[in-house]
């Protein structure tokens, strides 16, 4: 907390709770002002208050007391004397006022509140204060404060001082605190002051000899403005007001300093900082300039003039240029000279203000110059001229023209180009020289020029690949580099090399190339005008489309017409032959063999060349089909097919098919049982080879018929006679069946007419258990043997058949 807001403040700072187990008091001072003292203690065990005593240590003054809680352990002392050095005394008590325990401490309070008696300000960031000395105060801080939230405390040690670091015309409440070992006194009562206006920043030129220029920015809350001028040397002021932010004074000496004091001047009419700048005015125009020559070996430029006050230095300008200057001397060399020069010389004097005005020119004219420029230009092949640039001064020009092998000419004329024979792959050096009547120009540029190199007149393109070309040729003079490039008509390839010879690959197959060797120079580049030789590459390599299999023996191979003219050849490997076909069209029918393997590959051929082989496409052709195939009926309505291995088959389906129905078995072996047949139906057989990666061969066979069908009902009737009637109910169609009874004694057997379906078996033992079964006869006249068996008991009746029971079915076999 500000010591001033601690004045006639009692602080008493109450513990909820104390818990301590000190038996000795301590006591410290925490706040000193002029009046007043802050303490803080150590609890007591069992003290119920404290009592603080401050007693003067060296005045007749009283003694003051405070009484506190026993849960307090801070408090202030109040109406105390300044700059006194007073004895503090904490007394713990208990409830009866006996001292538990007690502690003491000196401290001196601060002195006396000073008095500010004035405050005023004489510079922008600045104010000063005049206040009252206090007796004791070994030092004094002075308090600045503002509505802007700025606060400041300079510590002082005398009256005046000067608070610094603020801002202009700005207003400012001040205090002034004493200050001695005890502490700082309350701060004294504030007064108010401002801060004065910035001074303008002037800113001065002189725009001529006789005139200053002053110019500034406006000053925020200046209503006016004072300019005061003097010239050095004298006691003249010249003083003016204004509002404006420049002023311009005329009729001035020249070459004479100037100083200005300017202010700016608020609303309130208080003068604001001031500033003093000093301007000089540029120097007067020096006079009597003369011009001449120097003698020497090298011919110089020598300027001389009279010199003028307030100037600095001098500077002799010359029309070309040039230009040379001088401090203290009057006069200056322009060296070197320039030839073909009309030289106009001024002379200007200076100072910090710039320059003066020039002087009169004078005039001197030069010896001529050589061309600044000259060039050799080729104007048509092996015809070339010399030119050069224009020259001031000039009578006439001879241009040297000399060969790299030793040969020179020259030619003398008016003009500014001469013309002379030029021969490919040789370099020219030529100069020119000017002449008038003071004489020869010096020795002016050497330029050389090169021509192009000459064309090779061999050059030989060979096809070493299908799509690299080789091409030489002689080396010929000038040539550092050959450039080779091959154009087709939609890219170009280059090939740079100092040998010649060059080889061009990756080139477009089945393409007409345009070859030109060109010889190349570092200085003259490449010759473009040589001719060029045409050379078409080898086909492209055909791509295979498709591989198609006709039928079993014939295959079908499309490929895609990567040529523009060519005759296209089919070879297909296989490890035990070799096929091929061959077309200019986009297909070709091969004889292939089943069950074989093939890398299938194509080649295209022009008058260029053989290209290159497509990409292999690997063929399959489908498996053989088996060399015999046989169908037998194994039961009524199953048969077993068999057939022999088919070269190139993983696996088969065999197939019997009619239009009551069909059979059909996929295996890996060369058998397979095939159900649900229908009986005394005819089928068609046929087989499918499949090869390990999927490839057909439908194979045919001849037709297959199954047997009739097995009679259904069958029953067997007692007859007279010893005879016993086998009955049945036959299948559609005329067929001829047989009955066979087989007894563990005897075996018996009846035949039926085509279309019966009864029969007869006579003369019969009794008291037998026969087997009967009925079936019906192929057309070769075989017996189908997997008809169903019966089993029937014949009982005896005296010496005859008795009576006839079913016993039941049993399998076949």
């Amino acid at each position: 907390m500000e010591s001033r807001h601690l004045s006639n403040i009692l602080l008493i700072i109450t513990l909820s709770q104390i818990c301590t187990a000190q038996n000795d008091i301590t006591l410290s001072v925490f706040t000193v002002t002029s009046k007043s003292m802050t303490v803080r203690w150590s609890g007591h065990t069992g003290a119920s208050s404290y009592k603080i005593t401050a007693t003067p240590k060296n005045s007749p003054e009283p003694s003051v007391f405070a009484q506190f809680s026993g849960s307090t352990v801070m408090g202030s002392v109040n109406s105390l004397s300044p700059n006194t050095v007073y004895r503090m005394r904490v007394e713990a008590m208990d409830n009866a006022v006996n001292v538990l325990s007690s502690a003491e401490t000196e401290e001196m309070t601060a002195p006396e509140v000073p008095l500010i008696e004035k405050a005023y300000s004489k510079r922008s960031d600045s104010i000063t204060v005049e206040f009252g000395i206090v007796s004791g105060a070994t030092g004094y801080i002075i308090r600045a404060e503002n509505d802007n939230g700025f606060f400041s405390e300079t510590p002082v040690l005398k009256s005046p001082e000067t608070v610094v670091g603020l801002d202009p015309y700005t207003d400012y409440t001040l205090s002034v605190m004493s200050v001695n070992v005890g502490g700082r006194s309350q701060p004294s009562l504030p007064v108010d002051a401002k801060t004065v206006l910035v001074a303008p920043n002037l800113r001065s030129s002189s725009p001529s000899s006789d005139s200053i220029m002053i110019t500034w920015d406006p000053v925020n809350n200046a209503v006016l403005y004072t300019l005061v001028m003097i010239m050095e040397g004298s006691d003249t002021r010249d003083k003016l007001n204004t509002s404006g932010t420049n002023m311009t004074y005329s009729g001035l000496q020249p070459g004479t300093t100037y100083c200005i004091k300017g202010n700016a001047w608020d609303p309130e009419g208080n003068q604001g900082d001031d500033i003093t700048i000093c301007q000089i005015t540029r120097p007067p125009v020096p006079g009597d300039v003369q011009v001449q020559l120097t003698p020497g070996r090298s011919i110089d430029l020598a300027v001389y003039w009279q010199s003028v006050r307030g100037a600095d230095g001098y500077i002799a300008v010359s029309s070309t240029g040039q230009n040379c200057s001088s401090n203290e001397e009057v006069y200056c060399i322009i060296s070197p000279l320039s030839c073909s020069q009309n030289h106009s010389i001024t002379v200007v004097a200076q100072n910090a203000a710039g320059y003066s005005d020039p002087s009169q020119p004078q005039d001197l004219l030069t010896f001529p110059c050589p061309p600044d420029v000259v060039w050799i230009k080729e104007v048509t092949p092996g015809n070339c001229s010399v030119m050069w640039s224009d020259i001031p001064w000039v009578d006439y020009c001879i241009a040297y023209v000399k060969r790299d092998d030793g040969l020179e000419e020259n030619c003398n004329t008016t003009g500014r180009s001469c013309h002379f024979q030029c021969k490919c792959g040789y370099t020219y050096l030529s100069t020119v020289f000017a002449y008038n009547q003071a004489g020869s120009s010096p020795p002016g540029q050497i330029v050389n020029y090169t021509t192009i190199p000459c064309c090779p007149e061999d050059v030989s393109v060979s096809l070493i690949s299908t799509e690299t070309l080789e091409i030489s040729w002689s080396a010929v003079r000038g040539a550092e580099l050959y450039e080779t490039i091959a154009a087709d008509g939609s890219e170009q390839i280059h090939c740079n090399d100092t040998a010649p010879v060059c080889a061009l690959s990756d080139l477009t197959c089945d393409s007409m190339y345009s070859v030109v060797v060109r010889p190349c120079s570092e200085i003259r580049g490449c010759n473009n005008t040589c001719p060029a030789h045409t050379r078409q590459t080898a086909p492209c390599a055909p791509v295979i489309l498709s591989v198609t299999q006709v039928n079993s023996s014939t295959v079908q191979v499309f490929w895609t017409p990567t040529n523009t003219q060519a005759n296209y050849s089919i070879i297909a490997e296989g490890q035990t032959d070799s096929l091929s076909c061959s077309s200019s069209g986009t297909s070709c029918y091969m004889s292939v063999t089943c069950g074989s393997m093939y890398e299938v590959s194509a080649y295209a051929t022009t008058t260029a060349g053989l290209s290159l082989p497509s990409y292999a496409v690997p063929l399959e052709t489908g498996p053989c089909c088996p060399e015999y195939l046989n169908v037998e009926q194994v039961t009524q309505s199953m048969t077993n097919v068999t057939w022999s291995p088919a070269i190139g088959a993983r696996s088969y389906i065999t197939s019997l098919t009619s239009p009551r129905g069909h059979a059909k078995c996929h295996t890996m072996d060369t058998d397979c049982l095939l159900g649900c047949i229908t009986c005394g139906t005819s089928y068609n057989v046929s087989l499918e080879a499949f090869s390990i990666t999927g490839h057909k061969t439908e194979c045919t066979y001849q037709g297959f018929s199954a047997s009739s069908c097995c009679p259904s009902s069958v029953k067997l009737y007692r007859m007279p006679n010893s005879t016993l009637r086998v009955n049945w109910r036959y299948s559609p169609g005329l067929y001829n069946y047989t009955a066979d009874l087989y007894g563990t004694r005897s075996n018996y057997t009846c035949s039926s007419t085509a279309g019966a379906n009864t029969c007869d078996v006579s003369e019969i033992l009794c008291g037998e258990v026969y087997t009967v079964v009925v079936a019906p006869l192929t057309k070769d006249g075989t017996k189908v043997t997997f008809c169903p068996r019966k089993l029937y008991s014949v009982s005896c009746s005296g010496n005859t058949v008795g009576m006839v029971i079913y016993r039941g079915r049993r399998s076949v076999g």
